[in-house]
């Protein structure tokens, strides 16, 4: 008997601190709150029936550090780059340019070489399975379409920069 009547009193407490936690929730668009003053202010709806929980997101790691924005001088302000600097940094990169062009249309003799006008030469398994060159032969095809793609792109980057886009003797068309 003694230990019903020390039960009950906890149950009491454990029915009172639920109770209290029931508190109304308010729906404000994507938000909630539990502030009849600010639900009222703006307008939110009250959620009825069933638990509201809600979890805040994480935040990205390195959020609390500044994050340094760089922004672009405006004309007539900002520091300026020596010319000498400027043209030292554009024939940096025209040579960059080029020498991704060599190696693009490089890549692309060696897949024309391979891809022998849609009849490269079968390797070890693809006697045997006639799918695995269908295969081959269809990958191989896509790799060329995309060199092409990446040696026009290089080229118009060339033009742009004020190089020679021309630079190979090998062309990108078909």
């Amino acid at each position: 008997m003694k230990i019903r009547h020390v039960l009950i009193p906890f149950a009491l407490i454990a029915v009172a601190a639920g109770a209290s936690a029931q508190t109304s929730i308010f729906r404000c668009g994507n938000t909630y709150t539990n502030d009849a003053k600010e639900a009222a202010s703006k307008g939110c709806k009250l959620v009825e029936g069933g638990n509201v929980t809600v979890v805040q997101g994480t935040k990205v790691n390195g959020a609390s550090r500044p994050v340094n924005v760089v922004t672009a001088p405006q004309a007539g302000g900002g520091p300026r780059v020596q010319e000498g600097e400027q043209r030292a940094r554009d024939a940096d990169a025209r040579s960059i340019l080029e020498t991704g062009l060599k190696k693009a249309e490089a890549r692309r003799a060696d897949l024309l070489k391979e891809y022998n006008n849609g009849e490269p030469e079968m390797l070890g398994p693809e006697h045997k399975n006639r799918q695995k060159y269908l295969d081959r032969v269809t990958e191989l095809k896509a790799s060329i379409e995309r060199t092409d793609q990446d040696i026009n792109g290089l080229r118009r980057e060339l033009a742009r920069a004020g190089g020679n886009a021309s630079t190979s003797a090998n062309s990108a068309t078909k």
